[in-house]
């Protein structure tokens, strides 16, 4: 097991131009004490090799790998032009992903969009057929396509057609490959789906190629179940906030050792730093306390 560090707090800050660049979170991100910094798609200015290559270079002379690129492809697109485009551009995130980090790295999958005119039927054999088409690129680069329990890109209208565990596991076991292509497992988006992050862990836990490591804590007065919606999620509630992970809701324990039994030996990502980065350095070094007590040296 080896940790990166993924900055959710800087997200619309570097995707948007914010004033802050990829670059400058590299360099943030020596004091952190991770071995790894993970990738959005939106990070990049520009997709052409060269900029890649110097990206690239810039990971590896901080002293960091380059473990995951997270790309949020929408393939339940009702228009199948739409959809199209969204392979094209994974294909071209998974080569992106090989530029970056090399043989066996991750490149994320989404499901889609929970577009309201969308049936759970028709979303299934869409998404199916899209993911179908880009594994063969996935092949051809020597790249995992991991795919994530998330509730929503931020830069999306309507949640994951995935969210909820059922369509989920539907969705990965119509899905058969095993080499290139498994779970990108996160526990807190478990929660805001409103199911049990234990119960999907077991469920998936032979497949789980990369991991996010973050945590929430519900405000004071309120419950789980008091933020429930008509449809079982809870979302991103005020009520349900971000914090040092291994103090909140999520049984890292539990997490951990049953990702050791199956002998996990990828990489988890602190995905958080909303408080900032103190928070960010104190979950990487819960991290460190986890591997130790779990995971071999070989692991």
């Amino acid at each position: 097991m080896k940790i990166s560090a993924f900055p959710k707090c800087y997200l619309e800050e570097i995707s948007n131009e914010g004033g802050m660049t990829v670059f400058d979170w590299i360099e943030m991100a020596k004091p952190l004490g991770a071995e790894g910094l993970e990738m959005y798609e939106g990070f990049f200015t520009s997709l052409d090799d060269s900029y890649i290559r110097q990206l690239s270079d810039a990971i590896a002379g901080a002293g960091f790998a380059m473990p995951m690129l997270c790309c949020s492809p929408n393939f339940t697109h009702p228009d199948a032009d739409e959809r199209a485009k969204a392979v094209h551009k994974e294909a071209r995130m998974i080569r992106i992903t090989k530029l970056l980090g090399g043989d066996g790295a991750v490149c994320r999958v989404l499901s889609g969009q929970r577009y309201p005119n969308v049936s759970r039927e028709q979303g299934l054999q869409w998404v199916v057929e899209c993911i179908e088409e880009v594994l063969p690129v996935a092949r051809e680069h020597n790249i995992v396509l991991g795919l994530e329990n998330h509730y929503k890109d931020g830069f999306w209208q309507y949640p994951e057609f995935a969210q909820k565990m059922d369509v989920f596991l539907d969705l990965l076991n119509a899905i058969p490959e095993r080499e290139h292509f498994g779970v990108q497992y996160d526990p807190s988006n478990a929660i805001v789906a409103g199911d049990d992050p234990i119960a999907l862990l077991r469920a998936v836990a032979g497949r789980v190629v990369s991991m996010h490591a973050s945590d929430r804590f519900l405000s004071a007065g309120y419950t789980l179940e008091d933020l429930l919606d008509s449809d079982g999620t809870i979302g991103y509630s005020p009520a349900l906030q971000h914090g040092v992970t291994g103090q909140g809701l999520n049984d890292y324990d539990t997490i951990f050792q049953i990702l050791s039994d199956v002998g996990y030996t990828g990489w988890v990502s602190i995905e958080d730093g909303m408080n900032g980065m103190d928070e960010m350095r104190a979950s990487i070094d819960f991290l460190k306390t986890m591997r130790e007590k779990y995971f071999r040296p070989s692991q």
